[in-house]
């Protein structure tokens, strides 16, 4: 399954390297080929030439070599990787990584990585349940890598808890499924649509509302992380995308938005709604910016098309069609109800109720209702961590 697949393992300064040699020797076996980079304070707990002797390449420490009086470049390193394992990651260095802080090759070569990354984080049980840990381990996740849990068990100072890094077993297991899955969706076509539509009242000023659109870009990089060429139509945000299988659109209005989302469906395998769309839109755009004149002003409001509502009428039977719920009362029944009359497959509920989800977070809180009205309810969890939940369900009913 790892034939030919290139992995760089980034190995920081903590006791959790003495396992990377058995986690080489079993990407070796599968086929993998390794390149071992280090941070200085790593090579304190194990040596390079172990390490280059197992990968049969010279292990990467700092920019110049001066064995062989070479520069090694960051930025080759981060287009030739399939895959950026840092592991172990000591608290120091994730902390590092989620400022964007730069002061040695390890880093760097993270910074400049096109591929997806994995971090195994290895430190004692205090470091780990402190709060900025914590906060690290979010902020990573929140740019999309990929964390692979520490598990529970004796640590180095002695104390039993959370903190130690995966066995390299486990580890393995865990980018064998990550490939297999970027595999899920490839020869399908997915429409997402993310982001506000912004309702023009006149030259300045609109009636919008506070999505940020993370929760739909999260789900268009998973999608074409696993395969598929994805359709991204957004209204206006502050987030770019990175992946080269995502075409973005750009969209203003609600009227925009539907425009291009039903010009797009019908050649779409997969659609999947997380646009926040206004309902309503002035009747009359003024031409000049309204002068305050009154006390009070009252504009007249007509209802938008529905976007959802138009996909459920002229979706096929091969197409599958999600929508998202944001509700703030009665939430599961809103949800059950707006999956039946719009004639969806799945709904993806959140309630503005559970602190963290909704608008502007970071993370959310989901809960996911099928056909069958089988509910399944979720922890708080990153975005890009509640994307890949959605997309295993999606995967789960096209495979039945």
């Amino acid at each position: 399954m790892l034939k030919n697949k290139k992995i760089v393992i980034g190995i920081s300064g903590s006791i959790a390297a003495y396992k990377i040699p058995f986690l080489i020797r079993l990407l070796k076996k599968e086929g993998a080929d390794i390149q071992v980079m280090m941070t200085p304070s790593a090579t304190d707990f194990i040596t390079p030439l172990t390490l280059s002797t197992l990968s049969d390449k010279p292990v990467i420490i700092d920019p110049f070599n001066p064995d062989t009086g070479e520069w090694n470049s960051h930025v080759d390193l981060g287009l030739w990787a399939d895959l950026y394992l840092m592991a172990p990651l000591s608290a120091n260095s994730m902390g590092k990584m989620a400022h964007g802080v730069a002061d040695n090759f390890f880093l760097t070569a993270y910074l400049s990585a096109k591929c997806p990354v994995m971090y195994a984080p290895a430190m004692d049980r205090d470091m780990y349940l402190h709060p900025a840990t914590q906060e690290n381990i979010k902020m990573l996740q929140s740019y999309g890598n990929i964390l692979i849990h520490p598990t529970e068990g004796e640590l180095a100072s002695g104390l039993c808890g959370e903190g130690r890094m995966e066995e390299p077993e486990g580890i393995l297991n865990i980018i064998k499924s990550f490939f297999l899955s970027r595999s899920d969706f490839k020869g399908k076509t997915v429409l997402i649509s993310a982001g506000p539509s912004y309702e023009a009242i006149d030259p300045v000023r609109f009636i919008g509302n506070h999505s940020s659109g993370k929760m739909g870009y999260s789900i268009a990089e998973e999608f074409a992380q696993r395969g598929a060429r994805v359709i991204l139509v957004s209204g206006p945000t502050n987030l770019d995308i990175r992946h080269p299988e995502i075409e973005k659109i750009g969209v203003f209005s609600a009227g925009e938005m539907f425009e291009h989302c039903m010009d797009i469906f019908p050649q779409c395998d997969i659609a999947v709604m997380t646009a926040a769309v206004a309902d309503y839109t002035p009747e009359q755009v003024h031409e000049r910016k309204i002068k305050k004149k009154d006390d009070h002003i009252s504009l007249a409001l007509r209802a938008t098309r529905d976007i959802l509502e138009a996909m459920g009428k002229a979706k096929k039977k091969e197409q599958f069609l999600v929508g998202f719920a944001l509700e703030t009362d009665n939430e599961l029944a809103h949800a059950k109800s707006k999956l039946q009359k719009k004639n969806l497959d799945l709904i993806v509920m959140n309630s503005l109720n559970d602190p963290g989800a909704g608008f502007q977070h970071d993370t959310n809180q989901v809960t996911i209702i099928d056909r069958n009205a089988n509910v399944y309810e979720y922890p708080q969890k990153s975005k890009r961590e509640v994307a890949k939940d959605v997309l295993d369900k999606i995967k789960e009913a096209l495979d039945k």
